[in-house]
This record gives structure tokens, sequence and C-alpha cells, in this order.
């Protein structure tokens, strides 16, 4: 219940979920009632629950003494008695009369019930006229207005209507056309003094009966001779104004009511500018309390009368005593007998209120005669008034039924009409009537209430749409209603709040699609039927021919009427009609997948908003005009050196709206709005709500790689909070925690663009497009702020590390924003991710500044000093990468910082190799102490990278990164100091030892047992590794002398090494050149520990085994055949190409081989194989013993080959040279396999 209800005095709020008792209402507190009628074989169904009672406990009744005379006033007669509620300020008594607005008070008080529980909204007077239609042949005249499946009921008073009309010139036009109607001129008809007669003498028995001293007691003279004439009045008063102006006053007060501003009757109350979407106050200060608007009722019931929901309201005094502890009490004239309209009435109104039993008073002239009580289901068997209950109950679901099918637009005033005497009943869309009339919308004096009805239902829905968002389509639905039926210059809050709650229906967090899909059949106004689909129009306007029945074959009579009941008596024939309309046929909320769809959706619902705003705003004509149609420009500047130092200020730009504005809350914003008024709280919202509007645009931009686009939308979004601090006086935690997301976002767009500085073109294009609707809010925008304060952050470099800096500058913003006092204790995710995007951007800067100096080494000339440049990009890159490695240790985001120690380790690589001694000649001079410092160094960051990760299970792909650097590290530095040893300073032991540690460093870090693709390159450098250690000690094998002991270790580590070497060189198809220079220095090897041998068995047997390794270089050349041979396809095919006149297929040699390289080894190879072959068979033929049959065959094959080696052509082409070495290793292979030298 609304705070209206609560505060009506002494009304008691009702709890509704409380007891449930078998008897009366007990004022002020909750009952419930079924009760079950019986008539003949039939049951009805009524059951009765308080949803509000301003009435006191029912206290006993007097009965008044027989021939006590009722003409005659009590003493207590016309003072206020809550007894009688509304009745003890009248004399029209317990009144038949009831307010034209009276159902949309009690919709206003309970709001919860608009739209889908309930079906009915009226005065209980009115229910009973609709269900006394069959019976009665007096004239219906009501209005009709749908909410939902809910239905208002309000009495129109033609007659005080156009009495109006005949003052203030409203409604001529129905004056007209109920003229036509009628076919006969309008007259006023006046009550008869019987009428007031009845009135009066009922007035003054209820006043009796709660004074219980049942005699006349004098009153006041002028009160007792005016008291018909004032009746009369009060009576008759102007319509729609308050029943207390007097004749003398009605046209003043007609007057004044038009000059009422319509805002100031439902003033809209404050927004809270707190921006959580949960928060969606109801923008109203309740203006029931205006003319008419109030719920005056005494008691408001929840009746369900068989399956039919009404919410009436009911001024019945209600009494207690008796069998009963309630009834109701009634005055009837003994000489008139009981009607069966009067029975009606009666057993209607005990139903409602659930009063068992009615005490009727007889009188003659007003003098009291008898009392008679009759139980409450006794009441339609009475003598002369016998009616069926089950009639009653057709008549109640027919009528329903008829208005549900034909009042199917929302907003519209409908009047259900019936001329006296007449057995049609008529319905008229008064609406469509007043279009056609071309008269304003504003002349119905109904459209205001229906549409802040409509407003406050939708307003309710949201509240309950946050748990249940099938609620959406309706709430949209109903706002655009609402919306439709409003002047914009006349109610700019209510449109504004509208447009604001429309915009509230689109859920920008969320992916579209599900969240936002609504379930038709739950979601729809509809009644019982729902299998027709029909076409959603925006406003759910629906073809007259609705209006017709499948059971009504003859056309209409009168055009103009939506529908017709032809006879009365239709109405009492079950199920004569049925409901079979469906009010919202697609009510689902239009759910698009589309972020960018949804998004335009709200920000054309917030322009709207900010067009109302605007509009009630008074000193518009102060600002300068702004031609909506002026693009704003999206300026971009290339940045130059004043630009650059403009820059370097830092983060301060972009926090300068982070504090709130100090300013005296009394002044004036810049487009005059008051702060604290409703236009500033509502544009508070809206530039919120156009901010995140925005920032999602950006979001899904930047996910299609759009980033020009993304960088303006986040633009927009900045410049929209920009407007938003410039009016507000505080900052809500919320409102910052969504800046930092802008200040991150546009960090990673600005990012985005410097990684992608090839498409700046199409970015820019981008950048500088604009709708007519993002100028028009950029418009609205200006009203209240420049919008200049980010423009640092989104304006559109083309140099990349300027726009590096302001994605750094971003994030740091971003996070200064987190670790203040407001967001310290809420932001904990946030933190995490703008620290890991901190660390991200300050490891691309380190980054950026490693490359620039890398580029700067390379291009400068050899000089044997490092320029001051480099040294300041060294320190920049080292400097963000510290910084980068800190912000990703305070989240424990271990990989990333072995990352950035990984990166820190290249840097201190890059320091090395600036640092690289160049001798006189240009030529390399020896490893320096600070090349050997900074690989140290390089090392260290790479060993603790390696210790940040503990395990390769922990991030694989960058374990392995790592690894793979430090091996690289450990093996650049051996074979720079085994290529450049400095002997200058060390020693040449000290050096190899220093060489041997590394390289065996190196291979410590080659992994050649997990299958990836460096695999190759782990075998590779294992390989190579092995063959410089192999020929280490092979040179110091060479060149040790004396020490035998170290010779013999250094020959046994060199055979070690070489045969490791091969074994590796081997397995790859790649290497064919360092195989083969290995195998030749291995045979070298061999060679030279030959020549200290004296013995010819020894020095056969070297020989033999120096052969053996000769075989194995067949391997290598089988390959380095198979490469000439694909290189000779190819450059066939491409001659092939060149003489077809096709240059598009030429292709140029793919081959890898080093050819100068392949021609340097085979000078070497081919005067050591003949060596061999010729010192094999001068020993074999020179040998004293007779050699055996294997032998003879064996040097027979030594001899045939080493004589086609001499014999071969010296400048034969590469291929056939190799072809020919690959053909005598390969007659050699039997021979020579079975490891085996010749006995002497």
């Amino acid at each position: 219940m609304s705070a209206s209800a609560g505060d009506r005095d002494p009304g008691v709020p009702v709890d509704n979920a409380k007891e449930e008792n078998s008897g009366s209402i007990n004022a002020g507190e909750n009952s419930k009632h079924d009760s079950a009628i019986f008539s003949g074989n039939s049951e009805i169904k009524s059951r009765a629950v308080v949803k509000y009672s301003a009435a006191p406990p029912p206290t006993s009744y007097a009965l008044l003494q027989e021939k006590t005379d009722l003409k005659l006033p009590p003493a207590n007669w016309l003072r206020e008695n809550p007894q009688l509620g509304s009745a003890g300020t009248t004399v029209l008594g317990s009144s038949s009369k009831s307010k034209p607005f009276s159902s949309f008070g009690m919709a206003y008080d309970f709001i919860d019930c608009i739209g889908d529980d309930v079906d009915v909204v009226s005065d209980s007077e009115n229910i009973k006229k609709l269900l006394k239609i069959p019976y009665s042949k007096s004239h219906v005249s009501m209005a009709v207005h749908r909410v939902g499946r809910t239905l208002l009921l309000d009495e129109l008073d033609i007659q005080e209507l156009f009495m109006r009309s005949s003052q203030t010139g409203d409604w001529t036009w129905l004056k007209e056309f109920y003229q036509r109607l009628m076919d006969q001129k309008w007259q006023r008809k006046k009550k008869s003094k019987e009428h007031w007669y009845q009135k009066a003498i009922l007035s003054k028995f209820l006043y009796y009966s709660i004074n219980g001293d049942g005699a006349a007691e004098p009153v006041p003279d002028n009160l007792n001779e005016g008291e018909e004439e004032r009746g009369a009045e009060e009576y008759s008063s102007s319509w729609p104004t308050t029943f207390t102006s007097t004749p003398s006053d009605t046209e003043e007060s007609a007057a004044k009511q038009e000059s009422v501003s319509v805002d100031s009757q439902f003033a809209l109350g404050q927004v809270t500018s707190v921006p959580k979407e949960q928060n969606l106050l109801t923008l109203f200060n309740e203006g029931e309390n205006s003319q008419g608007l109030r719920n005056d009722f005494v008691r408001n019931i929840m009746w369900t009368f068989e399956d039919i929901h009404m919410l009436v309201g009911s001024n019945m005094p209600i009494f207690g005593g008796g069998r009963y502890p309630a009834v109701s009490l009634k005055l009837r004239d003994n000489n008139k007998p009981i009607n069966i309209l009067t029975g009606i009435d009666y057993w209607l109104d005990n139903l409602m209120c659930n009063v068992p039993e009615l005490v009727m008073c007889f009188h003659v002239n007003g003098i009291v005669q008898k009392y008679e009580m009759i139980k409450t289901e006794d009441i339609p068997h009475l003598e002369n008034s016998t009616f069926s209950t089950r009639v009653v109950k057709d008549i109640a679901q027919n009528i329903l039924s008829f208005l549900k099918s034909n009042c199917t637009k929302e907003g519209h005033t409908y009047w259900l009409f019936k001329a006296s005497g007449s057995d049609i009943v008529k319905l008229y869309d008064l609406t469509t009537l007043c279009e056609e009339a071309e008269e304003e919308k504003c002349q119905n004096p109904f459209t205001l209430p229906v549409a802040v009805l409509l407003y406050k239902v939708a307003s309710n829905l949201m509240l309950k749409a946050r748990q249940n968002r099938k609620h959406y389509g309706t709430i949209r639905t109903l706002l655009l209603n609402c919306v439709k039926l409003l002047d914009l210059d006349r109610h700019p809050q209510i449109i504004a709040s509208a447009h604001y709650m429309l915009s509230e229906l689109f859920q920008l967090e969320e992916d579209g699609g599900e969240s936002l899909r609504s379930s038709g059949s739950e979601d729809s106004y509809s009644d019982e039927d729902r299998e027709v689909e029909e076409e959603d129009e925006e406003l759910a306007e629906d073809s007259d021919e609705n209006g017709a029945y499948s059971n009504c074959s003859s056309p209409q009579v009168d055009s103009k009427a939506v529908a017709v009941i032809r006879s009365v008596g239709e109405l009492s024939v079950p199920e004569k009609y049925k409901s079979t309309h469906l009010i919202r046929p697609s009510c689902a909320f239009p759910a698009s997948p589309d972020k960018e769809e949804r998004c335009r959706h709200v920000l054309s619902y917030v322009l709207k908003g900010l067009k109302a705003v605007d509009s009630s705003l008074k000193k518009e004509s102060d600002l300068p005009a702004a031609d909506p149609n002026t693009p704003i420009p999206l300026k971009y500047e290339e940045r130059n050196a004043v630009g650059g130092c403009a820059a370097e200020k830092g983060i301060s730009p972009l926090l300068e709206r982070v504090e709130p504005l100090q300013a005296d809350l009394k002044h004036l914003t810049r487009s005059g709005m008051i702060p604290g008024s409703w236009q500033h709280h509502m544009k508070l919202q809206l530039f919120l709500k156009a901010s995140k509007a925005y920032y999602v645009l950006s979001d899904a931009a930047t996910n299609l790689l759009k980033y020009g686009r993304a960088l303006r939308y986040i633009k927009l979004s900045l410049q929209c909070y920009d407007a938003y601090c410039s009016v507000s006086g505080t900052l809500h935690p919320q409102v910052l925690l969504f800046h930092s997301q802008c200040l991150s976002l546009c960090g990673d767009i600005q990012l985005m663009l410097a990684q992608n500085a090839n498409n700046r073109a199409a970015y820019l294009e981008e950048y500088n497009y604009q709708t007519k609707e993002d100028q028009e809010l950029l418009h609205s925008l200006h009203r209240e702020s420049s919008c200049q304060a980010f423009n640092m952050a989104t304006d559109l470099a083309m140099d990349p590390e300027y726009q590096l800096f302001v994605s750094c500058k971003c994030y740091e913003a971003a996070y200064e924003l987190l670790i203040s006092e407001a967001l310290k204790e809420n932001s904990s995710d946030q933190l995490a991710q703008v620290l890991k995007r901190l660390g991200n951007i300050r490891n691309e800067m380190g980054v950026y500044y490693m490359n620039q100096a890398a580029a700067v080494q390379t291009e400068k000339e050899a000089k044997k000093s490092v320029s001051l440049a480099e040294q300041e990009m060294w320190k920049k890159s080292f400097a963000f990468f510290e910084k980068g490695m800190k912000d990703f240790e305070a989240i424990g985001d271990s990989t990333n910082t072995a990352l950035l120690l990984c990166n820190t380790g290249r840097l201190m690589r890059i320091c090395a190799q600036a640092h690289c001694a160049v001798s006189e000649d240009q030529s390399r001079g020896e490893f320096s102490p600070e090349e050997a410092l900074y690989y140290n160094k390089a090392i260290d960051y790479y060993l603790r990278a390696m210790r940040s990760l503990a395990t390769r299970e922990s991030h694989p792909a960058v374990w392995d990164s790592v690894n793979w650097e430090l091996s690289t590290t450990y093996f650049t530095r051996a074979t720079l100091l085994q290529d450049y040893a400095p002997l200058s300073r060390k020693a040449q032991e000290q050096i190899e030892r220093e060489v041997t540690e590394a390289m065996m460093k190196s291979l410590k870090y080659c992994d050649l047992q997990t299958e990836s693709a460096r695999q190759p390159l782990y075998q590779y450098r294992a390989a190579t590794i092995h063959h410089r250690l192999a020929s280490m000690y092979h040179s110091c094998f060479r060149n040790q002398v004396g020490n035998e002991h170290l010779r013999k270790q250094h020959r046994s580590l060199a055979e070690l090494h070489y045969s490791k070497a091969v074994s590796l060189f081997l397995s790859l198809k790649d290497a064919p050149c360092e195989l083969l220079r290995t195998l030749l220095e291995r045979v070298a090897f061999a060679e030279f520990t030959m020549a200290g041998q004296n013995s010819s068995t020894a020095k056969l047997k070297s020989l033999t085994g120096a052969l053996e390794i000769m075989t194995e270089t067949q391997h290598a050349f089988q390959l380095i055949e198979k490469e000439l041979q694909e290189e000779q396809i190819q450059l066939s095919e491409s001659d092939r190409a060149d003489s077809a006149g096709s240059p598009d297929m030429v292709t140029s040699p793919t081959s890898g081989l080093d050819l100068q390289e392949v021609i340097k080894l085979i000078g070497v190879f081919e005067p050591s194989f003949s060596f061999l072959l010729l010192q094999v068979i001068k020993l074999m033929t020179t040998m004293k013993r007779k050699l055996s049959n294997k032998d003879e065959e064996l040097l027979k094959t030594y001899k045939s080959v080493y004589s086609r080696l001499l014999r071969a052509e010296k400048n034969a082409p590469l291929l056939v040279c190799v072809q020919l070495y690959v053909e005598l290793l390969q007659q050699l292979m039997p021979q020579t396999g079975d490891n085996k030298a010749p006995h002497s």
C-alpha cells in the first residue's frame, strides 16, 4: 500500500497476509471471508479481503423507539463521525454518487494489484449499477480505462461534464456528438424534491442510530433551514472539482483548476543520485490528494465474485450487535414494497463487505414503525424482490468479457453508455473520437491520471523486474503508452522519467539473447485464450474490428461505437460474451543479441529524456544556440614537441574529475538547473546511463578489432561522465568504479592502436564518423560541461610511443582510483585486473624502448663507446620492466613475472652486445669484461624467471621460452669467450675452463626429450656444443706438450664429444654441412694420432679407423645430393615458366644449402680421402707377410676407389662430384663395415 493510504487518519494499514476469519469485518484488521450463496441448486462463490479500513471497530447500533420522527434532525447531525466515514459530512448519507477519478485513487494506493491480479477497480456503486443493467431502465454512463488486464471504471456524469464545457469550452465535440446520438437537444435534468427528502431522512436515521438517545434534539436554525438546498448544491458541484464548492464559486473553482500546473498536482519526487539500478524509486510524491484523486473510501476491499477479482471502494456504514458481529442498516418506506433493484443493491452491498446480516428499519412518512433482521443469503428470496444469484453472476461475467474484449487500447478513454429507458448498451472510444475532432489530447481530463497510472504500474513492475525479467515487455508497453498520452511542454518530468526507465530495460552488462528474452505466455496480459498471434505494433494498437462478436452477425447501427450490446437481456444468458481478445498479442521484450543495437535503443531513450529535461529549463535562451545538425569535431593532432611535453603532466588531468565538486550547491548549473531539482537528478541518471551505453559500445567495437570506432565511443562515454561530474555534488563509489573501468578500457584501446599502426587510416576514418544521435547527445552534454577533461586520453595520436604513454597513464589513473579511500574496500577484483593491465603496458613500453635501442645499435656505425641515447633507452626500458614486475608480483602472477624477467634478461643481452669491443681495424676485439657482466646479469634474470615459474607444469610455453633463452645466453657467452678469447687478461687454461663450464650449462638446459617445435633447435645446439667442445679438446691435444696424462684426457674428451656431435647431427635432416665438417675434423684428429705411431700394424689400424669415419660422410653427401637435385628441378621449372611467358609462376630456389660452404668442405674432403686411401694401399702392399684372400679383395677395392677418385674430372658440376663421392663411399661400406684391419 502506498504512503498516502497509510497516512489517512484514523485509518489502519492492513497486513493482508494474516488471519482468515469466518466472521465479518473488523475495522482496521484484515478479514477474509469465503461465503457460498445458494440459489436453488446453484452456488455463488464470494470472497472479500479488506485491504484497508479507515473506520473504527463497529459499535452496536441504537434501536430507535417506535414512533421516532426521522424528519427531526438529531443533535449530532452532519457532525463528522468516523463510524459513518465520508457519510458524516454530507446530508447525502451513503452517497450513491462516486467521484470521477475514484478508481485511480484506489489504483495508486494498491499499485501492486494493477495490471495483472485484478480484473476491475471501481466504486461499489458503479459495480452495482452495472450488475443491475438488465433490470433497470435508468441510464448508465461510465468511463472505462484499461491497464493490462485491469479495467478501471468511473462514473462519467454527462450532465456535469456538459455544464463544465459550457463554462470552459472543453468537450464541445462530445456534447455535439451526444446530441446527435440522442437525437434531441441536451437539457440538464434536475433532481426532484422527493429525492432530496429521502436522502435527508436516511442521513438523519443513520445519525440517530449512532447517537442512541432516540429523541429529536434542537439544532441550529440556519442548519435546519438550508439543509436540503445545500445538499442539492453539494451534490451537483462542478465536475471534477471537490464536493465542498458552493454555487457562487463554481465558476471560479473551475477556472482555478485550469490554471493550476499539472506538475504541481503530480509533482515528481526526488530521483536518487545514487546510481544503483536497483534503487529505482517511484518518481511521484503522491498527487492523489489533489482534486478527485484521493482514495476517500472508508474501506478498500479485494472482492472475488466467482472468478472475477475486483478492488472495490465502499462507504457503507457497518454496525455491530445481534447474533453477528456486523450488520448493515437500511431504511425502508413501509408503504413501498422492496423491488428487485433494491434487493440486488442490498445483497451486493453485504457481499462486498462480508456483512452476514441486514437490519431493515421501516417507517411511514418519517415515523419509525419496526425493525426486521434478514440474513444476506435470504435477500434474493424476499417477497417482491426475488432474483437469481446465478443470473447476476452471468451478468457480471458477460459485462466483464464485453469490456475486456473491446477496451483493448491502453491509455484510451472508453465510454460505456446506456440511455435512460433503452435496452441498447454502447461502447465508444472517446480518445479516437477526440482525435477525429482535432482537439488536443490534454482536453480529456482522464489523460493525465491514466498516464500517471501507467507510469506507476511500470515503476512498480520495474522493481519486480529486477528478480524476474518476464515483466520487461509489459513495462515497455506501459511506458510507451504513457509517453504517447502526454504533452512534452506540460509534463516533461514524467516523460523524462519514462524514457529513463525505458533505457533501464536494456541490460548493458550482459550478452543479449536469453537475458532479455521474455516468455510471451507469461508476459502478455491476455485472458484465458492465448492462441492468437498478431503483429506487434509498437503501442499495441488494435483495429476496431476486434470489438465485433462472432455471435453478433448483424451490422452495427452506430458506426461510431466500438461495440454494442443490442439488448440488455443478452447479459443474462450464460457465457453470451466470451473474452477472446488478446490485449497484448506479443508483449515480449524486443531482445537483440546484438550489443550495438541494444545500446542504440538505450541512447535513443536517453536522448529523448534529456530533451524533455532541457525543454523544462527556463534559462536555455541564455545559452549560445547550437545547431544539432552541425557535427562537433572529434579532432586529432600529430604529436609534436609541445604536445609531447604537455603529455608529461601525467595522470592528473584524468583524475581531475575524481574529487566531487566543492562548489556551493545553491548555485545554478551551467544550464540554469537548480541542484536538487528533479531536472538535476534526472540528468545525473541519464548522463550516467549514456556513459555506460557508450562504454559497452566501445567494448564491443574493441572485441571486433574496430579500434578507431572503439576510441570514438570511449571518448563519448568519458564526455558523458564529464557532464555527470559537472552537475554532481558527490560521486558515489559505484560511479568511481565505473570511471576506473572506462579509463581501463581507454588504456586497452590506445594500446591496441599502438600495436596496429598499419591500419591508421582506417582507424582515423572510424574515429571521425558521427551519427546524428551522437551529435544531438553531445549538444545536450555541452549545456552542462565543456567535456574537455579527458581529451588527452581519447585523442587519436599518430605516434605509437605517445599512444603507449597515454595507455599507461589511463591504467595508472584507474589504479589510483581503485586504491583511493572511496573504493579501497570494494574494488579487489577490478584492482587485480588493472594491475595486470598496468604490468602488461609497462612490459609493452619496456619492450618498445628495448627494440628502439636494438635498432639504434644496428644502424649505428662501429664505435668504441655507447651513445647517451642508447643508455637513456636502456634506463627507460629497465625502469618499466621493474615496475611491471612489481605489478605482477602484487597480484601473485608468477607467469607474467617470469616473462618480464625474461625480457629484462634480453635487455641485458642487448646491453652486452652494445659493449662489444672493436679494434682499430674495425674487427671484433676480445670478449670484454662489460660483455661478461651483462651476460651474467642476463643469466641471473633468466634463473629468477625459472624460480618464479618453479615447475614446467605451471606454464609449459613460458617455461620452454625461458629455458631456451637461458640455454642461448650460456651458449652465446661460451661461443664469444671461445672465439674471441680474452688472452690479454686471462690464461688459456682459465678460458678453457670457463668455456667448458658455460657450454655444459647451456647443454643442461637443452631439452632433448620433450617433443616440441624447439626440439630440432635443441638437437642442433647440443650437436654444435659437442662439436665445439670436441674442437677445443682437439686443439688442446695438438698443442699440449709434456703432460702425457692431460693429453690422454683431452684425447678421450675429444673423441667423446666428436662421437656425440656426429650422433646428434645424424638425427637432423637439415645439417649436412655441419655433419660433414664434424666428420672431417674427426678424420683429421685420427690422422694426427696416427702421426706418432711407428708400428705398421698400428698405423694400418688407425688408417682403417679413419676410413671408417670417412665412410660416415656418405649420409651427409646423400643429403647434399638431395638438396642439389631439388634445386635443379626448381630451376628447370623456372626456365620453362620463363619460356612460356608466365612470370607469375617463376619461383626462386628455396634450398637452404650454403653452396660455398659445400665447395669448401669438398676441398678438404677430397685430398683427405685420397691421402687415406693412398696410405692404406702403401701399407698393405709393403707388408712382409702374404695377404689373405679377404685382404686381397679389400686392397683391390681400395685401389679401384682411389683410381676412380684420381680420374674424376676436376671441373665437373658439383652434383656430379657429390654423386661420385656417394658411389665411392658406398663401394667402401661392405669392406670397412666389419671394422677389422688386415693382419700382418
